[in-house]
């Protein structure tokens, strides 16, 4: 199991879960963010192919902002383990932490997506899905850039922010959408 997209300002959090076969070994995998966009396009439906299974857990940003980002990870984890076609014998989890109100044995692999294969195929699924969500977002919501940026802080996403002020599907809890959202309201009002 792996997530992406904790840090970003907008967008969702999203968790992979992939089991192998035990014979299947797959040349290229790797760490999501050591790959090129199209080299984990490929491998992403080479991974979906040869899984027994295979599945994701997304959570809002709605919900993020309700529960932690930490805490939204480990939900969307338990979505993804939760939407398997067969019950996974045990968990390999990328990261500290283990995912509560699972009754399937766990273990949390710090810098699991560059020591396991399933987690690193976890970390493409997870990728993938991702970008093609703000990819489609970035159609809703041009002036953000999403589909360069995937909601993450940079330079010309946060003055965007600044200029229009956040999107529904931004993060209101992280501390530059909050200024952004007091500001673009101050503005509003004529503050």
């Amino acid at each position: 199991m792996d997530e992406v997209g904790r840090g970003p300002l907008a967008g969702p959090v999203v968790a992979a879960a992939v089991i192998f076969p035990p014979e299947v070994s797959i040349p290229g995998i790797n760490d999501s963010k050591k790959l090129l966009a199209i080299e984990r396009i490929a491998l992403s439906a080479e991974i979906e192919s040869k899984a027994r299974a295979c599945s994701v857990g997304i959570v809002t940003p709605g919900e993020i902002d309700r529960f932690n980002i930490l805490k939204a990870s480990l939900m969307a984890m338990r979505r993804a383990v939760e939407k398997l076609s067969l019950r996974a014998d045990f968990l390999l989890i990328d990261g500290r932490e283990k995912i509560g109100q699972l009754k399937i044995p766990q273990r949390a692999v710090v810098k699991g997506d560059s020591l396991s294969q399933s987690i690193a195929a976890a970390s493409i699924i997870a990728k993938v899905t991702r970008d093609k969500m703000m990819a489609k977002l970035h159609h809703e919501f041009p002036h953000f850039d999403f589909v360069h940026n995937q909601g993450y802080g940079t330079k010309s996403h946060k003055e965007a922010l600044s200029k229009f002020g956040p999107c529904p599907e931004h993060r209101r809890s992280f501390t530059p959408v909050q200024k952004a959202w007091v500001d673009s309201r101050e503005k509003r009002l004529g503050l």
